[in-house]
């Protein structure tokens, strides 16, 4: 079992940056996919970036391809976190955003899609003023 929680999110001006937080527990961590999606209001939730787990201590990052270059996923298998880096902020990407987990199987694909998750975090509101 794993829990998530994020942190790190707020209010920026467009063109800020902010950087997301997600705290796991569990064991094996460094063995799960982790990504970040994103929901604003009266939207679907949206894929925005992952890490797969390609065994040892590789990592592979896939974007969303309106994202590429401005955000940035990492992680830090010491303090069992992972990161979202997000910079030159626009008004829309406003949402609230969730960290999530799968258990990885060094496959080549990247999971973007929601329902591929099986571990969610409960969001951290990021509000981008005009």
């Amino acid at each position: 079992q794993v829990q998530l929680v994020e942190s790190g999110g707020g209010l920026v001006q467009a063109g800020g940056s902010l950087r997301l937080s997600c705290a796991a527990s569990g064991r094996d961590f460094r063995m799960y996919d982790t990504g970040w999606f994103r929901q604003a209001p009266g939207k679907e939730r949206e894929f925005v970036a992952t890490l797969r787990w390609s065994g040892g201590s590789t990592y592979y990052a896939y974007y969303a391809d309106s994202l590429k270059g401005r955000f940035t996923i990492s992680r830090d298998n010491a303090k069992n976190t992972v990161y979202l880096q997000m910079n030159s902020l626009k008004s829309e990407d406003t949402a609230i955003y969730f960290c999530a987990a799968r258990r990885g199987d060094t496959a080549s694909s990247y999971y973007t899609g929601p329902q591929e998750y099986d571990y969610w975090g409960q969001g951290t509101q990021v509000t981008v003023s005009s």
